[in-house]
Parts: C-alpha cells; structure tokens; sequence
C-alpha cells in the first residue's frame, strides 16, 4: 500500500547554507529506505507559497493571495511516498526520518481513485492530444 509520509517542521529553506547538516541524514535515510520510495522532495519556503481560491463555485472568482494558508507553529516542509505492507511498517519506516527527530511525520495512506497508478496520463481524454 502507498503512503504519504508528510514532513512537519518549523518554516525552513533547505536550500540555506545552515540546513547543510541536515542534508546528509536525509540522503542516508533515502539510501536505506530506497526499495520501499516512490518519491519525495523537499519543499522551499512557506513565504513562496501562494494560495488559490475559488468563490462560489467551479467558474466562480479566482481569489490568489501570496505567504501560507494559516501561520502554524510547523509547517509542511517537504513528503515521501513509501510503499509498504501496512500501517505499522509505514510508521516504523517514518520513524527513520530525520523529521521525526526535530519536527513531525504524518503518515497517511494514499487514496487509488482509479487509473494506472505506474504510469498515470494527466492528458487522457484531453481534445488536441497528438495521438486522437
């Protein structure tokens, strides 16, 4: 089954210089979880987030604003998706993040709403395709 493991930490920039230590106990737990990922990255910057929402309904006013949705203690700072047989194996592989040790990892299974999951195609059905 897929999982989600959603990574929580203070707003961070993993790109800054002093996220550095960090960076190798990631690339080791990537190393060591490699057989059961299926993804993942790291997320830049709440402040370079932008949020979209639509009034009323589908069609309805576009309303952007720029900066996160709620000021949290913690924020979403990156995920993984982990293939595993259960529940408990998901956590015990979470419990390997870095995260879990100065943040918090939220395991969640992954919805199969239908369609390839290995190799979807978000232009199926779409008018113009090449191939229609």
């Amino acid at each position: 089954m897929l999982y989600a493991a959603l990574l929580y930490t203070p707003d961070v920039d993993w790109s800054a210089p002093e996220q550095a230590g960090w960076l190798p106990q990631y690339g080791e737990f990537a190393q060591e979880a490699a057989a059961q990922l299926r993804g993942g990255q790291a997320l830049a910057p709440t402040a370079t987030a932008t949020v979209v929402r639509v009034l009323g309904a589908r069609g309805g006013e576009v309303v952007v604003s720029d900066g996160p949705y709620a000021e949290t203690k913690e924020v979403l700072t990156g995920f993984y998706l982990l293939e595993c047989a259960d529940l408990d194996e998901a956590i015990a592989l979470a419990a390997k993040i870095p995260t879990a040790w100065h943040g918090a990892v939220e395991v969640r299974p992954v919805l199969d709403l239908g369609g390839d999951r290995e190799h979807p195609d978000p232009q199926q059905d779409q008018p113009g395709r090449p191939d229609q």
